[in-house]
């Protein structure tokens, strides 16, 4: 048969079963991250179906896929809402950083991967979902819940961190000294410095020219001035992906909305073969090995991002069920995890880092939904029962006749059933 015969039947037939998994992950209410990356692994070496003459196509289009991912996150925010979020929110980045990054650097190091794959493995632990997050705030109904915002923030803090994070990983895998890294990273950060004053100071003036009535012409240029920036600033070893970012941030107003229209079949397509690209170059039998370390990674940054949430919703008022909702809304990891270990994969840093990563978020993915429904009746369950228990040790106190510890006591125990039964926090009370 024809190469071009086979690839169109290969790519088509990809493309096809994406679509049928999507539309099963929609009825069951699921994000279809894991059924593209279990696809991946069906199609890769050692699969059921090993792809052939459209796997390099497919590498094209996942280079795409991350491109758009970048930028539609950029059209999410202006200049100045990072700028705000930055000044108001930066406590709980860095808290959000030390607590989610450490456990997956540390793990890289005690697997004796070397100081490269922990910084990248830490990278993989760090970065929540943004789409994921989203996804499961807007099928619980909590988009005006008072939690919401402190949840945004520090997505938002996170995504502008990749914008310094991502430079760095790239230079180190390409092996580059301290000189060359630090070229690297002040090119990088003066370009987002830049793009935020110009965006901030002349967005309107960059949106207008930008701007168009046609949807066709709009599309054209937008879709050429990222993949533009992004081949210049990979040239610059710089990433592709924070040039397309950067593109996104600087676009605002009518234009952002209008692109963010036209380019999400785009984005949404050219992601899920991104997702399959990486499990292609992931072996199925490499995956038990790691599949322990995995779930310890999963377990115990679960914990700490429930732990960040928490804290960041109780430094900003929020009720104590608005902090626990918060924490478990937080627990999904997804497509930037996938993004920082493809980079990774692609280096050939660590043969062991994209089986482990495959796993992590198949298991996070998967879980993060669970835990933003269940995590806060859980904790509140929990909580009567200590309630009931110091209930029952203060009335045992009265018995033994200990009246001034029953008081207090009581005084306690009265206070706490309240505030689990009031919900300040609930849709549609926005702050």
């Amino acid at each position: 048969m024809h190469s071009s015969a086979v690839f169109l039947i290969e790519f088509g037939a990809v493309i096809l079963g994406l679509g049928l998994l999507g539309r099963l992950a929609g009825r069951l209410q699921f994000s279809p991250i894991p059924l593209y990356l279990l696809a991946g692994l069906a199609f890769g070496e050692g699969g059921l179906l090993p792809l052939g003459t459209s796997e390099e196509f497919v590498a094209t289009g996942a280079e795409i896929g991350v491109i758009l991912l970048l930028l539609m996150l950029g059209l999410e925010y202006t200049a100045s809402d990072l700028v705000s979020n930055l000044k108001t929110q930066y406590r709980a980045g860095l808290v959000d950083a030390v607590l989610n990054a450490l456990p997956g650097a540390v793990m890289a190091l005690l697997l004796g991967w070397g100081p490269v794959a922990a910084v990248v493995l830490a990278g993989v632990t760090w970065i929540s979902s943004s789409g994921v997050i989203a996804k499961v705030l807007g099928d619980l109904g909590r988009l005006g819940n008072r939690e919401t915002p402190v949840i945004l923030s520090i997505l938002v803090l996170e995504d502008l961190a990749m914008a310094v994070y991502l430079p760095i990983v790239t230079a180190l895998l390409a092996g580059a000294g301290l000189a060359a890294g630090s070229v690297t990273l002040a090119i990088a950060l003066g370009a987002a410095g830049l793009v935020l004053f110009l965006a901030v100071r002349y967005g309107r003036h960059i949106s207008r020219f930008v701007s168009s009535d046609d949807p066709e012409k709009l599309l054209l240029v937008v879709l050429g001035l990222t993949l533009l920036v992004a081949g210049i600033a990979q040239q610059l070893q710089v990433s592709a992906a924070v040039g397309a970012f950067l593109v996104g941030i600087a676009l605002s107003g009518e234009v952002a909305e209008g692109t963010h229209h036209l380019l999400s079949p785009l984005r949404d397509l050219f992601a899920a073969v991104f997702f399959v690209f990486f499990g292609l170059h992931t072996d199925p039998a490499s995956i038990p090995p790691v599949l322990l370390p995995a779930m310890t990674l999963a377990i115990l940054t679960a914990s700490t991002k429930i732990a960040t949430g928490y804290w960041a919703a109780r430094r900003a008022g929020i009720s104590e069920r608005g902090r626990w909702r918060a924490g478990g809304t937080l627990v999904a990891r997804g497509e930037f995890s996938i993004v920082i270990a493809g980079l990774a994969v692609t280096a050939g840093i660590e043969p062991s880092l994209g089986p482990l990563a495959t796993a992590y978020v198949l298991i996070l993915v998967v879980l993060g939904p669970l835990t933003a429904r269940w995590t806060e009746p859980v904790a509140r369950r929990v909580t009567a029962r200590l309630a009931a228990r110091r209930e029952a040790a203060a009335a045992k106190a009265v018995e033994g006749g200990v009246e001034a510890g029953v008081e207090n006591g009581g005084d306690r125990v009265a206070e706490e059933p309240r505030e689990t039964l009031d919900d300040p926090d609930a849709v549609g009370r926005r702050s």
